[in-house]
């Protein structure tokens, strides 16, 4: 028998994936945490804490997707 709960992963076991996939691809568009700061408006300090811990408001993760081009993944995020 499945035991469910095996199958369904806790919030920091997400904020950890999401976090390592962000920081991946911000480092493959060779974007510095201050560059992003800059052109997204997001302050250096809220990405550095997105980074570490996964703590984000909504608003701020659009702006930085944005500067990574990586809008349509947050759009898409809850359409299934």
């Amino acid at each position: 028998m499945i035991d469910i709960n095996s199958l369904v992963k806790t919030v920091p076991e997400i904020q950890i994936i999401i976090t390592k996939n962000f920081k991946k691809r911000r480092k493959e568009h060779k974007i510095t945490q201050k560059e992003l700061s800059y052109r997204s408006g997001v302050p250096v300090p809220s990405i550095k804490r997105f980074e570490q811990k996964g703590d984000i408001s909504l608003a701020s993760l659009i702006k930085i997707a944005n500067v990574l081009e990586l809008e349509n993944d947050l759009i898409t995020l809850f359409t299934k």
